[in-house]
């Protein structure tokens, strides 16, 4: 399905809903800086009543599951069309209904990443290797859908479809293969469930690491509300079943200069931020992560990123009356390079609430992957240098 549109001839002015159909392109994108923004967009985001919001009125819904815009904004947003059930505008009292259809209609921000490029290291027939930026997620996830990994090659490399075999934590950095194809990627699939495929990252932890190969064999407990994970080692005399995955990682120094360390990371295993809780265990964290340099951390926010959890299916047509509504209120801004939405909770801003401050990529880089006949690598990053 293509973007649709409706223009205001006297006024030159239009308002685009973009759909998933809708591939990124270069002009989609502000560089501010040091950091790569995307320009606002209109997109609809969908959800089905859930059993636990059967019952609500629809205002109540969305102030109580999706906290991320104030009370009033949800008001709003009923009356003016921009929520909607089932394709139609209902009032504020409306009392929604288990697997009804649920579209928001909203101007999405999405959060920037570090202004670095992707750098395309082979490029096969069936298969791309890039070395991916610190910062950028890879495919669309939460709050970002053009600030991708994915995004950014189809944008500025005409590269798609691409199918990741692999993730990589947004903020690390470092080799991602990519195949070009969905049967190439299944048999990579195949290869790393087998077992078959050898992992190696480089990280520069905090103090001098042991001259020893260490082996970590510690479960990992994800815990996706904190977005953190603990370790814990299994006790085989306990009948108390142990908490997460099973998990197993080997590490070896490179170099030390008894402040800092350079380390290769050998994951034998694949689990949330194993490398980085597992560095923990060993009581060298990575040197600038900040979520693991301390036993302690504060809960994230889930406030401006609910919203984003919806998940994006399809687009269907407009009340008339919720169009000009919209047009009555939409105006251009060129000197901010962007449009300014006055309903938007984040406008006039570029960026989403609570993205203000800069981010520091991790010192953790992936930089080989190998599999049966098969070798792809990546270059070291500066910081790997221990002089």
């Amino acid at each position: 399905m293509k973007k649709r549109k409706r223009e205001d001839a006297e006024e030159g002015m239009k308002i685009v809903w973009l759909t998933p159909a809708n591939p990124p392109e270069p002009h989609d994108y502000i560089f501010r800086n040091g950091r790569r923004h995307v320009r606002p967009y209109y997109f609809e985001f969908i959800s089905h009543v859930k059993n636990r919001w059967a019952g609500k009125t629809i205002v109540d819904l969305f102030a109580e599951e999706f906290k991320g815009r104030p009370y009033d904004y949800y008001v709003s947003a009923v009356k003016c069309g921009r929520i909607q059930v089932d394709g139609e505008i209902v009032p504020i009292s409306y009392i929604v209904k288990r697997s009804q259809k649920i579209s928001h209609f909203l101007h999405r921000h999405e959060p920037p990443v570090m202004a670095l490029g992707i750098s395309v290291l082979q490029k096969e027939p069936d298969v791309l290797t890039i070395c991916k930026p610190a910062s950028v997620p890879v495919h669309p996830c939460g709050q970002y859908r053009k600030n991708t990994v994915v995004g950014i090659l189809q944008a500025e490399h005409g590269l798609a479809p691409l199918f990741p075999i692999h993730r990589l934590d947004r903020l690390v950095s470092g080799l991602l293969i990519l195949a070009r194809n969905a049967s190439k990627a299944d048999l990579f699939r195949q290869q790393i469930e087998a077992g078959l495929v050898k992992k190696q990252y480089i990280a520069k932890v905090k103090g001098e690491f042991p001259e020893d190969v260490q082996i970590v064999d510690a479960n990992v407990d994800y815990n996706a509300r904190e977005g953190r994970s603990t370790a814990e080692v299994r006790d085989t005399s306990s009948d108390t079943p142990a908490k997460g995955k099973a998990a197993c990682t080997k590490f070896t120094r490179i170099s030390t200069t008894g402040t800092h360390s350079i380390v290769l990371c050998e994951p034998i295993t694949g689990r949330s931020h194993q490398i980085r809780v597992h560095l923990q265990y060993t009581g060298h964290p990575i040197a600038n992560d900040m979520l693991y340099l301390s036993e302690h951390t504060t809960v994230r926010s889930a406030g401006g990123m609910s919203a984003d959890r919806a998940a994006v299916k399809s687009h269907h047509s407009l009340e008339s009356s919720f169009y000009d509504k919209c047009l009555d209120e939409y105006e251009e801004n060129s000197e901010d390079e962007f449009s300014i939405d006055p309903m938007c909770t984040n406008c006039p801003n570029l960026d989403p609430k609570g993205y203000g401050a800069h981010e520091e990529g991790l010192w953790l880089h992936c930089f080989k992957y190998s599999g049966p006949g098969w070798t792809y690598e990546c270059p070291y990053p500066d910081w790997a240098s221990i002089s």
